[in-house]
């Protein structure tokens, strides 16, 4: 797979290193559990991203971070440094993305539940407000006509198409559906269009898709792009952008890094896809908007933890760890899959239970897993926690949050 750095976790003298460090002077300095960043792999992917898109013939590509993969303020900052807008989906990132610097011009607002006073707020953000609201509902585009109306403002707005599409990803976080929540099918956008009492203060300026999170197989992305395509066709004014979205995934296993899509490959089957289905039908080229994510900052980010004691049961062995599951959710949740690598490596393992202290019984990072054994006080890393990690903590059994640290 290209476009892949090494991991910021390395072993040397069988010592654990996060970008050369030794990991156990990182850790004196911060209690455990604590979230762990590398500004290096973090430059490096944003970097590939966008390369990869101009590589590949990509017009204008407009890089929009999800930035509910990891809100961090110092790791905004940074994207907005290496030329990043955002993508939020509530009132809350979207202060967060202009406290960080990111300007209104570069951020497009997702979601299918904005509020009044949200539309609002986002129609007041600079001269003429954000980029774009991303409607899901017909619902919502009346509300943003009203208000705008009464701000004395015209909204730019782009209809979030549901494309039908089944995307190979867990179901939670599959969202190309028409039984999701999110977007709008054909024949809304086509009713939309023609009711002139929506567009008195609104202006159809692109359109977008969004077909999931953690995407591996590019068939379902290539199926968006025709359907989003055949949309665009239909429209009778220039758009200035067609949004395709993110959800491009990073491999968390063995199994995923032989099969998950290169930055590279992603480009050129967007690319492709887009010159087949639009751009060879049409005069103009819309610049692309992406809105991703996970790829870049998952791998960027580890969760650092020590261990409370280990304990026996029958044939039963557990390490019971000071991270819990209101720090990192995803393996709870979704069954998610996160390598733990113990900081002084061994060749004596024994198989064991890697648990946290919440009082549930999915609190569990990894079952039968092969580690050295280890006592009270060890170091041991969760991998590949940079997306979805910190920003969806919480303070479940009453438990502090997690501290983040950027390197």
């Amino acid at each position: 797979m290209k476009n892949i750095l090494p991991s910021p976790l390395q072993y040397k003298k069988n010592k654990l290193t996060f970008d050369g460090i030794a990991l156990d002077k990182i850790a004196q300095k911060h209690a455990t559990p604590f979230y762990l960043y590398s500004k290096k792999t973090l430059d490096f992917y944003y970097k590939s991203f966008y390369s990869n898109a101009l590589k590949h013939g990509i017009p204008e590509p407009l890089v929009c971070y999800a930035v509910k993969a990891n809100g961090n303020l110092e790791i905004l900052k940074r994207l907005k440094t290496l030329g990043s807008g955002a993508d939020v989906v509530s009132v809350g990132e979207l202060k967060k993305a202009l406290k960080a610097g990111i300007t209104p011009d570069k951020i497009v607002f997702s979601g299918v539940a904005k509020s009044e006073a949200e539309i609002r707020y986002a129609l007041k953000c600079g001269k003429t407000g954000i980029y774009s609201f991303n409607v899901e509902s017909i619902e919502e585009l009346e509300l943003i006509n009203q208000i705008a109306k009464q701000e004395k403002k015209k909204a730019r707005v782009a209809f979030r198409l549901n494309p039908q599409v089944n995307a190979k990803t867990h179901k939670h976080i599959s969202t190309g559906n028409k039984t999701h929540k999110f977007g709008l099918l054909k024949s809304d956008i086509s009713e939309a269009l023609s009711v002139k009492e929506f567009w008195t203060h609104t202006n159809l300026v692109g359109l977008s898709i969004h077909i999931g999170s953690q995407l591996t197989d590019m068939k379902a992305t290539v199926a968006a792009i025709k359907e989003l395509s055949n949309l665009a066709l239909t429209i009778d004014h220039p758009l200035e952008f067609l949004d395709v979205g993110g959800g491009l995934g990073i491999d968390y296993t063995d199994e995923e890094r032989t099969k998950l899509a290169s930055i590279d490959y992603y480009m050129k089957i967007v690319s492709d896809a887009l010159q087949q289905f639009y751009y060879s039908k049409v005069d103009n080229c819309p610049r692309i908007v992406f809105e991703p994510g996970r790829i870049l900052v998952g791998k960027m980010g580890v969760l650092v933890s020590r261990v409370v004691r280990t304990k026996t049961s029958d044939n039963c062995h557990f390490t019971i760890i000071d991270a819990g599951m209101n720090d990192l959710i995803r393996p709870a949740l979704y069954e998610a899959h996160h390598e733990v690598l113990p900081e002084t490596k061994s060749s004596k393992m024994i198989t064991t239970d890697i648990v946290g202290p919440i009082c549930e019984t999915s609190d569990c990072f990894g079952s039968k897993r092969k580690l050295p054994s280890m006592k009270t006080g060890d170091l041991l890393v969760i991998d590949n926690a940079g997306a979805y990690g910190h920003t969806m903590a919480s303070r479940y059994n009453e438990r502090e949050i997690a501290s983040e640290v950027l390197l």
